[in-house]
């Protein structure tokens, strides 16, 4: 794997973009939007080419009470064809309910460190890991697709770093239970390039297939888009953005936003990597949210193109 700038190195012919606004963004807002709003966002992001779309969370009301209306949401969304809608679940009965409600593919979510385990799903991260077997389980035996989310994968801000062997165990532990798919995420966001690159080296180095990797970058240090860039020139595809950069953890509350869609997209425009997303309709949409949710939205690109 490259880790020198090579201009030779060849860039991924088309990236495939996971939005995680209608979730991960709206979870760490102070303002909770109404169902209207959220099922108007779901429609702008499909209508602005995203066929991937995170629609929100089975997670406890009193936990993250700007998700409490998942149920109402998945059973009155449009479901657009070739568009995926994953749901967030946290143990079988949030995927009883994500199935009662329709979902078609369901999302978990482990910690590579100790105390965000314990801060954000109560248990150490060895147990939550095993908890998820079942959830697996049962969602393979329903014929739903699984995403398997591993948070601070690069430090942890109470255990400070964490070990890239660490983080390649627990990759292999939810692929060996079943996931489709890994998304790692820079939780704190104190990645550098640097540190991607030491991370993808180990991955690959265990014979994980890259091809089952996305990347979630949060954007703390301002780390994001050069994070993506890196990781885009060491083969990755697939990556998670949030429409404005809106996003957080509840649970840490040090966490930056999330890398923006709109940032990413402008980015692979300029470096020849198709997305299929219209840059313009989600600047439009990142602007719409921005009022939804009172307050200007981080996002670069969005700021730099200024009001209609």
């Amino acid at each position: 794997m490259p880790t020198a700038y090579d201009a030779r190195v060849t860039l991924p012919a088309r990236v495939r973009i996971v939005e995680v606004a209608p979730r991960d963004g709206l979870q760490a807002e102070d303002r909770t939007l109404s169902t209207d709003a959220k099922l108007e966002l779901l429609e702008r992001l499909a209508d602005a080419g995203l066929t991937v779309i995170e629609a929100t969370s089975l997670v406890s009301a009193r936990a993250v009470p700007q998700l409490a209306d998942a149920e109402d949401l998945l059973t009155r969304m449009r479901r657009r064809r070739g568009v995926r809608y994953p749901v967030l679940v946290p143990n079988e009965r949030g995927l009883e309910r994500a199935i009662g409600a329709g979902a078609s593919e369901i999302a978990i979510f482990a910690s590579a460190s100790e105390s965000y385990s314990r801060k954000n799903l109560g248990r150490a991260r060895d147990e939550a890991i095993e908890g998820y077997r079942a959830v697996v389980r049962g969602a393979k035996g329903a014929g739903l697709p699984v995403r398997g989310y591993l948070s601070m994968v690069v430090a942890d801000p109470w255990d400070g770093p964490t070990a890239p062997a660490t983080v390649v165990e627990c990759c292999r532990r939810l692929l060996d239970m079943g996931c489709d798919e890994l998304a790692l995420g820079d939780t704190s966001g104190v990645g550098t390039p640097r540190d991607v690159e030491l991370l993808l080296g180990a991955v690959a180095d265990a014979d994980i297939a890259l091809a089952h990797v996305a990347l979630h970058f949060h954007d703390t240090y301002g780390q994001a888009l050069a994070n993506a860039l890196t990781a885009l020139r060491l083969g990755i595809a697939t990556f998670d953005a949030s429409t404005g950069g809106i996003g957080g953890s509840p649970f840490a509350k040090m966490a930056g936003g999330n890398l923006a869609t709109e940032d990413l997209v402008y980015l692979c425009r300029g470096m020849g990597v198709e997305t299929g997303i219209d840059l313009d309709a989600i600047v439009a949409t990142a602007r719409w949210l921005g009022e939804q949710l009172g307050h200007e939205l981080p996002a670069h690109v969005s700021r730099a193109r200024g009001p209609d």
